[in-house]
């Protein structure tokens, strides 16, 4: 299976992706890979007298967590050359433990480059909770394969 190249990418495009809960494991997890041990996210009596009420996911790892949902799409196998990266990026509302996301992303905008085997695509990039609230929105900018000659 290949992804899509450049030209297959159509504006205004939507994909969404398949949902993951997310668990405390990966809340521990994330915490040792990163070292980011703030209490909002390893200590629940602390997190017990915060605006949120108990502990609440890194941002980060919501973007990675999604980030592999729209990679278990397959629209980038082998066409993907490089992530450049965010034009934005907003935590719009707390993911906790137990809280089911996905994605979704919309295509917004294409352009050549000066290289004629590439090209540049910007998306959106929303991540939602099972309540279908918007918990990130950002946008992306993608290099991508072009169809062969």
């Amino acid at each position: 299976m290949r992804g899509l190249y450049w030209e297959e990418w159509e504006i205004d495009a939507e994909f969404v992706s398949p949902a993951r809960t997310v668990t405390e494991a990966d809340i521990v997890a994330f915490a040792g890979l990163s070292g980011d041990y703030n209490p909002l996210h390893v200590d629940e009596e602390y997190c017990k007298n915060t605006i949120f009420g108990s502990r609440i996911a890194h941002g980060p790892l919501v973007y990675a967590i999604a980030a592999g949902l729209l990679f278990q799409l397959h629209l980038y196998d082998d066409t993907l050359i490089a992530f450049l990266g965010f034009d934005s990026l907003k935590f719009t509302k707390p993911v906790k433990p137990g809280d089911t996301i996905h994605a979704r992303i919309k295509v917004l905008e294409k352009r050549e480059t000066s290289h004629p085997e590439r090209g540049v695509m910007k998306r959106q990039l929303q991540v939602l909770n099972h309540r279908g609230e918007v918990v990130q929105d950002g946008i992306q900018t993608f290099l991508l394969k072009r169809k062969p000659a």
